[in-house]
């Protein structure tokens, strides 16, 4: 009989070994992975780009995430690790992620994220929400499995809000719960596809309208061209958290600063589709 009552006390001293194993174990699985900075690329896939300056977005990603000095700077890094997604989007409706939330911490890893992002199909869709990418996006943060220094939604586009609510308002709301917003202004002069002039002064607008919250800033693209290197530039001050700290210093042109100009209000693209619903 005591050799029984010792064999049933070390059943149940094993099973509780176990259920406190796979406790313990689950608890750790489910904790998030700290890195240095949480970023979603969120690209702007609206109608006013065409196919060649989609892939011309696409290949400047690709490009950049490879690059030697972002994977250094990604390394150099207190934990020497980020979580990135990259997210196209264009109107209130159309949000698709192309990588999904992924550590980079080395050369492997960078190009494998890199390569997902390279083979996905290319689509456009109607209208530009950036007030909705914005909402996307933070809602992308909770549960991602990572817990970062910094979070940051890195907004590239070549035109302005249009669908989907003012943009101040959901500019607002990431900052309110410290998640910085940074642009990349596609600035060019020509016409959509569907003939919509190009928004003069767009740099401005994403300067007063878009980009917000800690250490927020911005780099310029002239023209899509010029989309590799701005985002070259562009993801190494947001990784290395080096960029710049001044307000006056938000605004990275590529060619120095031009003459005074004016800035245009923060709802002109739902001006612009007003006075086209009207004429």
């Amino acid at each position: 009989m005591q050799a029984l009552r010792t064999l049933l006390q070390m059943v149940i001293a094993l099973a509780v070994f176990v259920a406190g194993f796979w406790t313990v174990t689950a608890v750790a699985q489910s904790t998030p992975l700290p890195v240095d900075l949480e970023l979603v690329l969120a690209v702007d896939v609206s109608g006013s780009i065409d196919p060649d300056e989609a892939r011309l977005q696409r290949d400047g990603y690709v490009a950049a995430l490879t690059d030697p000095a972002v994977i250094k700077a990604i390394s150099g890094g207190i934990l020497g690790r980020v979580a990135m997604t990259y997210i196209e989007w264009a109107g209130e409706d159309y949000t698709t992620t192309v990588a999904n939330w992924t550590v980079i911490e080395d050369e492997a890893s960078a190009r494998a994220f890199a390569a997902t992002v390279g083979r996905a199909p290319i689509q456009t869709a109607l209208w530009t929400s950036i007030s909705n990418i914005i909402d996307h996006a933070l809602s992308t943060f909770p549960g991602n499995g990572f817990e970062g220094t910094r979070r940051v939604i890195d907004v590239s586009g070549d035109g302005p809000n249009n669908q989907g609510g003012l943009v101040t308002k959901f500019r607002d709301r990431a900052v309110a719960q410290r998640v910085a917003i940074n642009g990349l202004p596609i600035v060019n002069e020509r016409a959509s596809p569907f003939g919509w002039p190009a928004l003069p002064n767009l740099d401005l607008y994403y300067a007063n309208c878009v980009i917000g919250g800690p250490g927020s800033f911005m780099v310029v693209a002239n023209t899509f061209a010029d989309f590799a290197r701005a985002i070259r530039k562009k993801l190494i001050l947001e990784i290395a958290d080096a960029h710049p700290h001044q307000p006056q210093e938000r605004v990275i042109l590529a060619a120095g600063p031009k003459a005074p100009r004016e800035t245009p209000p923060c709802d002109i693209g739902e001006q612009r589709v007003q006075w086209l619903l009207e004429n």
